[in-house]
């Protein structure tokens, strides 16, 4: 298994990711949340991380016009698309839904489970998180490639 380079690429790309997401929490938030060593969301996108090591190891083993390339590019594309897009409205809705929760301007008579639980706000990603993610992703496809 280790000597699979898209494999190890796009698993070094989630774990580099993962790492760097949970020391730039500690470093704004001055607290250490071990949620941040396997969560989603923040900076920066191990989703891109992952996919992008995968797509950039694929190609360098395979080559641009091969099929383990294309569908590395496929899946890189879709995976980031809804990274930026449809994670981060869900973390808007997520927001406001909390808020009217909180206020509960219609009085309904809410468990009180129902009230202590938010919804995860920070599901998805800014294009910026998920560009640095890409970012770390293919350099450490690169860094990891014997041929380059």
């Amino acid at each position: 298994m280790l000597g699979n380079q898209v494999l190890v690429s796009a698993v070094m790309g989630w774990v580099v990711a993962q790492f760097l997401k949970t020391l730039i929490d500690f470093a704004l938030n001055k607290s250490f949340n071990a949620e941040r060593l396997v969560g989603s969301g923040g900076m920066p996108s191990s989703h891109s991380a992952t996919v992008c090591g995968m797509t950039t190891a694929a190609m360098l083993k395979y080559g641009v016009g091969s099929f383990e390339f294309a569908v590395s590019f496929v899946v890189s594309m879709v995976v980031m698309y809804d990274a930026i897009g449809v994670r981060r409205e869900t973390g808007k809705q997520a927001k406001l839904l909390n808020s009217i929760l909180s206020e509960n301007p219609l009085k309904l008579k809410l468990n009180a489970e129902v009230l202590q639980e938010k919804l995860k706000e920070y599901v998805g990603h800014t294009p910026l998180q998920v560009m640095a993610g890409a970012i770390l992703g293919i350099l450490l496809a690169l860094g990891m490639n014997p041929y380059f």
